[in-house]
């Protein structure tokens, strides 16, 4: 019973250190704040702003509500292993070694919340797969990702859209762009970013080789205010053309898709999954901004790393996860070397450990 007892101490004294980074009361204080706007007459006349609002309210109070209840459980638990009962004292370490699991595991999910603290964790995000090097395989490879990413939103019930999609020749995807509505899913996903390896044996080789293939994973926040980058339009050049996706009856009848490319930088955004021509603008312009924001952070960042040194810039021969279907079955993640015998589950969605696993890494480097 003792030693039933000193975990449940241990479990308490890690969520006391815990509970003073999550600071409860300035929670408290934002959901207030937020409520006042929500109680404003214009709240819902922007109601794709109002929904987020109401959203990121309801993900607060449940974040309060889960710590405080972690800590009340912990409390009661701890109260009941002080009850002296010599006649059943077998029984009650099981339970309470039962109970200290279940507490532990709440605690850690919770926990794994905190290392999600950069400038755009909480934001939703934006992700860009595309086709490398592989023809045939590497677009399927693309596909096969877009599936992966879209069934992990399903499993935690986020949104989904496709927002821009080109075709491959062949089969698969030259290149997909997809956003994640979701509270928390840049902070979860930004560890994506990167070259994926894939090896399998070719569906579309006739003699049913090896291949390597290669895609590339760009993750972008769902900005709300990306006023802080002032784009020239002369820096642009605006493109219409004809959707070839789902999108109404005006689709392949009107140029209702567009693509935006921003000269200075080279970077391209299209979109064509809205009805209309001016809000698949509108959409293209968002990302756009949402690009040369994080590209002017990430340029103040190396031009300190310069400085410090060991600095490894991103290529795209540098890939952060292997997929190895033959001749041995494994997912293996190169930065924080975690690996998986089942890619079919992987693939399938299950993301959970590799993205636990580099948030913890990401946080010891910091």
């Amino acid at each position: 019973m003792k030693e039933s007892i000193e975990h449940i101490v241990e479990l308490r004294e890690r969520v006391a250190i815990a509970i003073t980074l999550v600071d409860i009361p300035k929670l408290e204080a934002q959901v207030n704040e937020l409520e006042m706007e929500m109680q404003s007459e214009s709240f819902w006349d922007d109601h794709f702003h109002a929904t987020k609002i109401s959203k990121r309210v309801a993900h607060l109070r449940d974040q309060i509500a889960a710590w405080q209840g972690l800590i009340k459980d912990i409390a009661d638990v701890y109260e009941i292993a002080q009850i002296d009962k010599d006649d059943n004292e077998v029984n009650l370490r099981t339970e309470i070694d039962q109970q200290y699991s279940v507490l532990l595991a709440r605690f850690e999910k919770l926990e794994l919340a905190l290392l999600m603290n950069g400038k755009y964790d909480a934001a939703a995000a934006v992700i860009s797969i595309h086709a490398g090097a592989g023809g045939d395989d590497a677009q399927d490879w693309a596909e096969m990702l877009s599936r992966m990413y879209m069934r992990w939103a399903e499993a935690h019930e986020y949104t989904t859209h496709i927002l821009d999609v080109t075709r491959g020749t062949t089969a698969g995807v030259k290149s997909i762009l997809i956003a994640i509505d979701g509270l928390n899913v840049y902070g979860q996903l930004k560890g994506e970013y990167g070259v994926h390896r894939l090896v399998r044996l070719s569906p579309f080789d006739s003699d049913h080789a090896r291949h390597t293939s290669f895609a590339l994973v760009e993750v972008l926040p769902e900005l709300d205010d990306v006023g802080q980058v002032i784009i020239d339009e002369k820096d642009l050049r605006i493109d219409t053309f004809m959707a070839s996706g789902n999108g109404g009856q005006s689709v392949n009848t009107t140029y209702s898709a567009v693509r935006i490319v921003h000269l200075p930088t080279n970077i391209t955004v299209s979109c064509q999954n809205e009805r209309s021509q001016i809000q698949n603008k509108e959409t293209a312009m968002n990302i756009l901004q949402a690009k040369l924001q994080l590209l002017a952070e990430e340029q103040r960042v190396e031009q300190i790393q310069d400085i410090k040194g060991d600095h490894k810039q991103a290529a795209w021969g540098n890939q952060i996860r292997s997929y190895v279907l033959h001749p041995y079955k494994m997912v293996k993640d190169l930065r924080t070397e975690f690996e998986s015998s089942n890619p079919e589950k992987v693939l399938d969605g299950d993301l959970t450990e590799f993205i636990e696993r580099y948030l913890q890494w990401n946080k010891s480097r910091q």
